[in-house]
């Protein structure tokens, strides 16, 4: 059963939550005494629905995605203090966004403590989703140790730090598809057509989808992507980086 833990399994997580190098003495303490009640909490973290239907991450997902938002508006409110809260609400979107969780999963390496049912465990598909979830229930259960937001911040402010960074010195290469939609109106185009075309029927394939991008019937830019939406993504900053050579944006 998911829910009884044996030695190997408490080994197991309690040297992944070291791996995690949260500075804070009380969570150390926790790790080091190996609290069982508290280790069962982390384990659900990594327990898909398709394995256990009653114990599995979701609550714990829904859990940590509030506590997620909150600490990532703490984060911003003492390093960025005088930005607006516009511009606070569009950065936070970038370091909480699922694409983020599930680069930050694979950064710490969750998959290997996550338990899968049959069905799950052959489905490439879902992958990254249970990756980016099953990471936003471990912030949810770090969060549950104490009632306080304090080490999702210890944890996750050098991250977010380096992240917005990058963020804010090239906005448009995390929302293209909207940079180049409100380019379109301020110009008084037509909104920008995407053309999909599956090129590929393997799963994971960099070039599985092609998109075309057409503005005003004239074809403007092209890019590949293994999904539809990062197809679409990429072919739009192809085409804003195209537009910003040649001065037009």
């Amino acid at each position: 059963m998911t829910n009884i833990l044996d030695a190997k399994r408490i080994n197991q997580i309690t040297t992944f939550l070291k791996s995690l190098n949260i500075k804070s003495k009380r969570f150390s303490e926790i790790i080091k005494t190996q609290d069982i009640s508290i280790i069962k909490n982390f384990n659900q973290a990594f327990i898909h629905s398709s394995e256990d239907k009653i114990i599995n991450y979701e609550k714990l997902e829904f859990f940590g995605d509030a506590v997620l938002r909150l600490a990532a508006s703490n984060f911003i409110e003492k390093k960025y203090p005088h930005m607006s809260v516009g511009e606070r609400s569009e950065l936070r979107s970038q370091i909480v966004s699922d694409e983020w969780l599930t680069k930050l999963g694979e950064k710490i390496d969750i998959e290997k403590l996550i338990i899968k049912g049959p069905k799950a465990l052959g489905d490439e598909n879902s992958k990254n989703t249970i990756i980016g979830e099953s990471t936003e229930a471990l912030i949810g259960a770090v969060y549950k140790c104490f009632n306080s937001i304090q080490e999702i911040n210890l944890w996750l402010d050098n991250i977010w730090e380096k992240d917005s960074e990058i963020f804010l010195k090239a906005p448009y290469k995390f929302k293209s598809k909207t940079v180049l939609q409100e380019w379109c109106q301020s110009k008084g185009l037509e909104l920008p057509q995407y053309k999909i075309i599956e090129i590929s029927k393997k799963n994971g394939d960099p070039k599985r989808f092609s998109c075309e991008i057409f503005i005003e019937g004239f074809k403007e830019s092209s890019a590949f992507g293994k999904s539809h939406k990062q197809a679409e993504t990429n072919a739009a900053k192809v085409l804003i980086e195209k537009f910003m050579a040649i001065g037009k944006i």
